[in-house]
């Protein structure tokens, strides 16, 4: 039997939180758990699907559940429902480049609409992140690894309410600041050195920042979020969520 991942605590905590085991015109298959496992070994593995071992039933099977769910969406709604216990006192953004596998390339639609693109780290992805006060993740965005934190900033931002925004120096442009001032939020970033007029900034509370760090740093123990493999990036943005999923089962 292949190592399982999954705690009672946790399975508790995310069965409800998945669609019904229930199949088409009431026919019986295969249950939640044991396919969310064979997910996970993937995940923390980086394997290839076909070579998911035996006990977890049919390979194709597993991949089959996981692209329907992540068609509907379901590790988003899942992080949205466990991201409610997020403290948004203050909130922490940044970015990191994540390499792509060569057999990622190749899905309909380009390399720019499925979130890949050239970077100094090469072909690959980059992950816009947002975390709360403890280092948790509330939300994330994917782009090609090209693009720059900065342009990503209000789509993070959207919609939360925040007493401060933590960032390095990529948040300092201007328009990066008025994103934050809209939201009625300080704005804990470290001007440009280049800046004339260097805006004030407190050196204190943004020690704090490394939390975000400590956060990219527990995602990508999961190969298949440290180096993309999907195609599309439906499915590899289902592989960071599912990352943020198990930060929120874990506490």
């Amino acid at each position: 039997m292949a190592r399982t991942f999954l705690t009672e605590r946790m399975w508790a905590r995310l069965e409800p939180l998945l669609p019904s085991e229930q199949g088409g015109m009431g026919r019986p298959r295969l249950d939640n758990r044991p396919i969310v496992e064979a997910i996970l070994w993937k995940h923390r593995t980086g394997a290839p699907w076909r070579d998911l071992p035996e006990s977890f039933g049919p390979w194709n099977t597993v991949f089959t559940r996981f692209n329907r769910w992540n068609r509907s969406g379901v590790w988003q709604r899942v992080l949205e429902a466990l991201r409610g216990e997020a403290d948004c006192e203050w909130v922490m953004v940044d970015g990191t480049v994540i390499r792509a596998h060569q057999h990622a390339a190749g899905a309909k639609g380009g390399p720019t609409f499925q979130g890949l693109g050239r970077s100094r780290g090469g072909f690959s992805t980059k992950v816009h992140l947002i975390g709360d006060a403890h280092g948790n993740p509330v939300d994330f965005v994917l782009t090609p690894g090209q693009s720059h934190e900065s342009k990503q900033l209000g789509s993070l931002l959207m919609g939360r309410e925040a007493g401060a925004v933590l960032g390095d120096r990529a948040y300092d442009g201007k328009s990066c600041r008025d994103q934050i001032a809209s939201i009625g939020a300080e704005a804990v970033v470290p001007p440009h050195p280049c800046r004339k007029d260097p805006a004030a900034f407190d050196k204190h509370f943004y020690k704090a920042r490394h939390a975000v760090e400590n956060l990219f740093a527990k995602l990508k123990q999961y190969r298949s979020l440290a180096t993309r493999y999907d195609k599309t990036m439906r499915n590899y943005s289902a592989m960071v969520a599912i990352a943020c999923v198990l930060t929120w089962l874990r506490l």
